[in-house]
């Protein structure tokens, strides 16, 4: 499929609200709006403590967060604005953090951003600037920039979401992450030509939406399941052959 179709396809998924491999659809109820505009958040003070011990480490365009001889690899594709990748983050995230800092396994993140397509706007692609960023200042900082940055998530898709000021809000949650060169890079966009590189990765994939999981490489059809830890859970259980 050519990049165009497959831009068409994405987006008419996303305005359907289908993204995800189980194309299920947001409810108002169902925890996928974060909040307003703005809105600031970080992990969950128990989980925060597993983020904290999770190195992370560039590899081409994507992230990779946990020991680089785990056995397993889990390969997961989000878009920062994706509110099904919001649920992920807070559910079967958290189960990846807690396998990853035993060293069972190792996450690959691939940083999408063709929200922007569908809005005109490049939130997305900014909050991928700084997730890049975050990832080159020292063990813990990508994971809990990303579950943060996933808490505060806005709930509606407009252009102007996650802008500089708001990014380094959210910074502000993760201790040590602000500095020069971190607030330097989200600013200026420093990473733009990695977040092209890396939604370039995405659209080659073949997935089809966010958010994607792969375990060693086979798609995992999680469903509803995605979106609960227990039943995600044991549906990674299932396919590691624990």
């Amino acid at each position: 499929m050519s990049v165009r179709r497959t831009r068409r396809a994405l987006a008419a998924a996303v305005a359907a609200g289908l993204i995800g491999l189980a194309a299920v659809g947001c409810s108002s109820d169902g925890g996928a709006d974060a909040g307003p505009a703005g809105k600031v958040a970080e992990a969950p003070p128990a989980h925060a403590g597993t983020l904290r011990v999770l190195p992370s480490a560039v590899r081409g365009t994507k992230i990779v967060v946990g020991a680089a001889d785990a056995p397993h690899t889990v390969t997961v594709y989000a878009d920062p604005r994706c509110p099904y990748c919001a649920k992920f983050e807070a559910s079967g995230g958290t189960v990846l953090a807690e396998r990853a800092a035993r060293g069972e396994l190792r996450i690959e993140y691939g940083i999408a951003s063709f929200l922007d397509a569908r809005t005109g706007g490049t939130a997305s692609a900014r909050a991928a600037n700084a997730l890049r960023a975050a990832a080159e200042e020292g063990p813990g900082k990508f994971a809990a920039f990303q579950a943060a940055l996933f808490a505060s998530q806005p709930a509606d898709e407009s252009k102007d979401a996650f802008t500089a000021d708001h990014l380094l809000r959210i910074a502000d949650r993760v201790d040590g992450l602000r500095g020069d060169a971190f607030d330097r890079a989200v600013r200026d966009g420093t990473h733009t030509a990695w977040v092209a590189d890396a939604e370039k990765a995405f659209e080659d994939s073949g997935v089809g939406g966010t958010p994607s999981v792969l375990v060693d490489g086979k798609a995992l059809d999680g469903g509803a399941g995605l979106y609960d830890a227990d039943a995600f859970g044991r549906l990674l259980d299932g396919a590691l052959g624990s």
